[in-house]
C-alpha cells in the first residue's frame, strides 16, 4: 500500500514516488515530497498572437472553423463581441453572429 499523499492537483491517491519526486499518474503532475501545495495562480487565457484575454473582450477569428454537427462555417475576420472564459479545452464561451452561442479555443483567435 502507498503513502503517497493524495496529489494537490487533481486529489487522485494514485501517486508513486519516481526519481526522487512524486508523480499523479493521472494528471501528470509532479512535487518535491514534504513540500506544502502551491496555491492555484491565476488563470491566464491567451490568444493566438499571446496578448491576454478578459472577459468581455470582442476577438477576431484567425482561421476558417467549421462547425460540428453543422455545414455552417465561421469565416475568417468574424468578430466575436463580449466573450466570455470559461475552463476546459475550449476557453472561450461566446455567441457567434448568425450562427449562435458556441465554445472556440483560443489559439484560432486574437484580440481586436
Amino acid at each position: 500500500m502507498s503513502t503517497a499523499p493524495p496529489c494537490p492537483a487533481c486529489g487522485s491517491t494514485f501517486a508513486y514516488e519516481g526519481r526522487g519526486l512524486l508523480v499523479c499518474p493521472e494528471c501528470a503532475h509532479e512535487w518535491k515530497p514534504g513540500e506544502a501545495p502551491v496555491a492555484d495562480a491565476a488563470r491566464t487565457v491567451r490568444d493566438a498572437v499571446g496578448n491576454l484575454l478578459q472577459d468581455g473582450d470582442t476577438v477576431t477569428v484567425i482561421k476558417d472553423l467549421k462547425v460540428k454537427g453543422t455545414s455552417s462555417v465561421i469565416k475568417v475576420g468574424t468578430k466575436v463581441r463580449n466573450i466570455r472564459l470559461v475552463e476546459g479545452d475550449h476557453d472561450i464561451d461566446c455567441k457567434v453572429e448568425g450562427i449562435g452561442p458556441m465554445q472556440l479555443k483560443s489559439m484560432f483567435v486574437k484580440k481586436a
